[in-house]
Formats: C-alpha cells, sequence, structure tokens
C-alpha cells in the first residue's frame, strides 16, 4: 500500500516492504532488513563466521537509529555504517568474529537547500536493482572473487553462477577498520522502483525470471516480495532469501526538479 510522504516542497507516494525467509537447507535466518521510509536495506550475515546473524542486526539497527525527522544526509548513513563496523570489530577482538554485506537505497538530502536523491550504497553481495517497468538493471557492484574475475575477463558471467568460489567476497562490514563503502547519487525527481536482495535470492533465480515477475505482479510492494521470496525458495532455497522493494511516485510542484544536478558517481569497478 503506498501512503503519501511530505519531502519538503512536494509530496511522494511511497511503498516499502520486506520479506525473508530462512529457506530450505539452513537452520538459522542471518539476514537483516529494513523497510521503512527513507530506507530499504538488506544485510547477509556472512555464514562462515560465527554470530552472522548478530552481526548483520547491528547494521540494521544502526541504521534504525538514524534521525529521520528530516531526509539524512549521506554523511549520516555513512557514519551509521561505519558505527556498526567499529563495534563488530572490537567484539570480533572479543572472541565475537562476525561478518555481514550491507546494501540498500535510501532518500536522502545531500545539502539543506536540495530535492532529495537516492543514494544507494553497497558492501559485500547483496544487490540493488532499478526496475523500469521492463528491464531490470543492477546499480550496486559485487565484492566477490567471481565478480573480480569477470571484471578481468578471466570468466563470463554464466560461468560465474556456477564458479566453486561463487560465494566468496572480498568485502564486509567486520572485516577491516578502514571500510570501503561504495556509494551512488542519483536524482530522484521521476518515478522509481528499486529492489535490494540477498544472494539468496539471486542465486536462485535470474534477472529475466525477476524482471518478469515484477512486470506481471498486480498486487501490492508487498505481495510482490513475498511472491519473490517464494519463488527463490520453490526451486532450490539453498541459503537465507531476503528482498525489500522500494516503490516512489513523486509529486512536484512547479517545473523543479533534480535533473539540472549530474549524478555523483563513484568509480566502483571491483578492487582486489
Amino acid at each position: 500500500m503506498t501512503e503519501p510522504v511530505e519531502l519538503g516542497g512536494f509530496v511522494a507516494d511511497i511503498a516499502i516492504a520486506g520479506a525473508s525467509h530462512v529457506g530450505a537447507v539452513r537452520s538459522r535466518n542471518e539476514d537483516s532488513f529494513l523497510a521503512r521510509h527513507p530506507f530499504a536495506v538488506v544485510a547477509d550475515g556472512m555464514g562462515g563466521h560465527s554470530h552472522g546473524e548478530r552481526a548483520s542486526r547491528c547494521i540494521i539497527d544502526a541504521l534504525r537509529a538514524v534521525d529521520t525527522d528530516d531526509l539524512p544526509r549521506v554523511e549520516d548513513v555513512l557514519g551509521a555504517i561505519g558505527a556498526a563496523n567499529a563495534q563488530l570489530i572490537a567484539e570480533a577482538d572479543e572472541g565475537f568474529i562476525s561478518g555481514s554485506t550491507v546494501s540498500g537505497v535510501c532518500l536522502v538530502r545531500p545539502n539543506p537547500t536540495d530535492r532529495p536523491h537516492w543514494m544507494v550504497f553497497n558492501v559485500g553481495d547483496s544487490r540493488v536493482y532499478r526496475f523500469d517497468g521492463r528491464r531490470l538493471e543492477q546499480v550496486s557492484v559485487d565484492h566477490s572473487l567471481v565478480q573480480e574475475l569477470v571484471a578481468l575477463g578471466q570468466i563470463t558471467p554464466e560461468a560465474a553462477a556456477v564458479h566453486p568460489d561463487r560465494n566468496v567476497i572480498t568485502r564486509a562490514v567486520g572485516s577491516d577498520p578502514l571500510l570501503d563503502i561504495d556509494v551512488w547519487l542519483l536524482p530522484a525527481d521521476s518515478p522509481q522502483t528499486f529492489l535490494v536482495c540477498s544472494d539468496g535470492l539471486t542465486k536462485e533465480l535470474g534477472d529475466d525470471f525477476i524482471a518478469d515477475l515484477l512486470a506481471s505482479h498486480e498486487t501490492d510492494a508487498e505481495g510482490v516480495v513475498e511472491s519473490l521470496v517464494s519463488a527463490a525458495l520453490a526451486v532450490g532455497g539453498h541459503d537465507n532469501i531476503t528482498a525489500v522493494l522500494f516503490e516512489y511516485v513523486p509529486e512536484f510542484d512547479g517545473d523543479e526538479t533534480t535533473a539540472t544536478r549530474q549524478p555523483v558517481l563513484e568509480d566502483t569497478r571491483p578492487r582486489a
């Protein structure tokens, strides 16, 4: 169900919904998510570490605590993730070794007088997609061994999907005091749909299947994410499965938009 939200000078109809399932194989769900304006976030606790569930929840709790009386700043979001990273590293020194991916999208106001922008952020191999009604576009870049091999031209994307090291990630929250977070800023001046999900969804369902389901679904956001999770479970559910959908339709007053501002895009090619 969409609801109108006042964003300082204009109103937007917004719907955000999330769903998660332990899957058919795992005994514990180490995924956590945040589906509350202005956030759509997924954190996937690392199964190879102890306390993965604790790590993903730590990140989500930090983001949930961000002040959203007005739209947050980029620095607020990065600061929350950085604080979670510091907490996890401190706990590792006490023997609680844990780590997690985090991927998400948030409506932010880069400067006090700016119109809202989308902030897409990513650490690890959970993903942020943008859907235009027909085509699914991956905005985030996986921080994984196979993505680096694809970027180097050593394997194809098809080979990456079945590679024995496809679960090896190269960045995670809680693994390095100097956390490197990929960030994109995109204008929020037109209707937009974002899908944020853990790899438990994307390793079961191809992008074309996800796009077809999004395009054909006639229910609300809650029904869409539940259908995505159910579809991934039906074809195997080998990992925890989480999906969050963010639907946004702005209703601007007058002719002013953010279209005159250039998107700020970090070079996020996979790095060793």
